[in-house]
């Protein structure tokens, strides 16, 4: 699918409901000799795509805070969203166009998912990272099919750096983000440089372990790591629309981004990913399907950035939705942060033609306050 017709299908909806609107509102006229004509209701039922849209503005008005959600129909080709053109910071959601860069270099025959990559203690990363067990004080030799699963699957990383070198680097996987016209997508200098910069200090290789970057970090003035936070959420060189990674889940979905083979094998991962248990996973209804990828940034205080989750989400009948909730900031609870996403998911169901079961709780089509 095109990037305009996916826009320009929105456009002609609005233009569409006021066609509609104003031939429902056009006045009466009747000859006055005779008896006027018995007034009639006239309405025209509320849609899927209406509820659905009604219901995203009101999750993301009672919510407050810095929110992008946006749902996209595959199968109809219409989008909704509560907004979703503003730009959010990804975080660990940019390690799918770090896999889309590697798998598009596999079907291009630069790169197989058995090219040997070697991790050494020096290339390791900041923050979640399992494989750094296995590199230790020495180096450790895997694949980059492993590496690839390692950073969707466990959000590695360690692992999703090593990728990221192995294609050329962060100008790289950017270029591949473009070529592809995946629109307001960013991926940004890497894991280490933006998340040292956005907590107000500068990489050293000893944040790579134990608790040092945490340490360094509570000692800063909170003046000074409020202010560097401040200054990556106002421009986040990770950031995107929740839209466009909308937009790019469903393009992924119907094989317009990758190699069949490839598209499968990044959809069969997302469809292995273990984070997020409490976001849109825990909206699914029985029989509906989610294949995913996750994303959480730094806390300060009660400030929480980049907490989001966007995937396919799929019917029993097969009907394809891609989501995107982009919570950039926010200083609601973890509990509730979580809850927002899941109810997106619920709101989804919900609103599917057709009998579903009830998705997840009781209180589903209850705003949150």
């Amino acid at each position: 699918m095109s990037r305009a017709p996916f826009r320009t299908g929105r456009i002609a909806a609005g233009a569409v409901a006021l066609a509609a609107a104003s031939l429902a509102h056009a006045p009466a006229v009747w000859d006055h000799d005779l008896a006027p004509p018995p007034q009639t209701a006239s309405f025209t039922a509320a849609t899927p795509r209406d509820l659905l849209d009604a219901r995203l503005d009101a999750l993301g008005e009672a919510f407050g805070g810095r929110v992008g959600v946006a749902v996209y129909a595959l199968d109809e080709g219409w989008a909704v969203d509560f907004n979703g053109g503003e730009i959010q910071p990804q975080q660990s959601v940019s390690k799918l166009w770090v896999a889309l860069t590697v798998l598009d270099a596999v079907d291009r025959g630069e790169l197989s998912l058995s090219t040997p990559v070697t991790i050494r203690k020096a290339d390791l990363s900041i923050f979640h990272q399992p494989i750094r067990d296995r590199v230790g004080e020495g180096a450790w030799t895997t694949t980059v099919g492993d590496l690839l699963r390692r950073s969707i699957t466990q959000s590695d990383n360690a692992a999703n750096d090593a990728l990221v070198r192995t294609v050329g680097g962060p100008f790289a996987v950017q270029v591949a983000v473009v070529g592809k016209n995946l629109g307001e997508i960013r991926f940004g200098p890497g894991e280490r440089q933006m998340q040292t910069e956005a907590a107000g200090l500068t990489w050293k290789p000893e944040y790579s372990f134990k608790r040092a970057f945490w340490e360094d970090r509570e000692a800063l003035p909170p003046e000074v790591r409020g202010k560097a936070l401040e200054a990556y959420l106002a421009d986040p060189p990770d950031g995107a629309s929740a839209l466009d990674i909308a937009e790019t889940l469903g393009r992924l979905k119907q094989g317009e981004l990758l190699s069949p083979e490839s598209t499968e094998h990044l959809l069969g991962l997302m469809g292995q990913t273990e984070t997020g248990s409490s976001r849109l996973r825990a909206g699914l209804a029985p029989g509906w399907t989610l294949r995913h990828k996750t994303g959480t940034g730094q806390v300060n205080g009660r400030l929480a950035t980049g907490y989001n989750d966007v995937g396919l989400l799929v019917a029993p009948d097969g009907t394809t939705y891609a989501v995107a909730v982009l919570i950039g900031a926010s200083r609601r609870p973890f509990a509730e942060r979580s809850a927002l996403i899941a109810d997106v998911a619920r709101a989804v169901i919900a609103t599917h033609p057709g009998p579903v079961a009830t998705a997840g709780r009781p209180d589903a089509g209850a705003p949150r306050t």
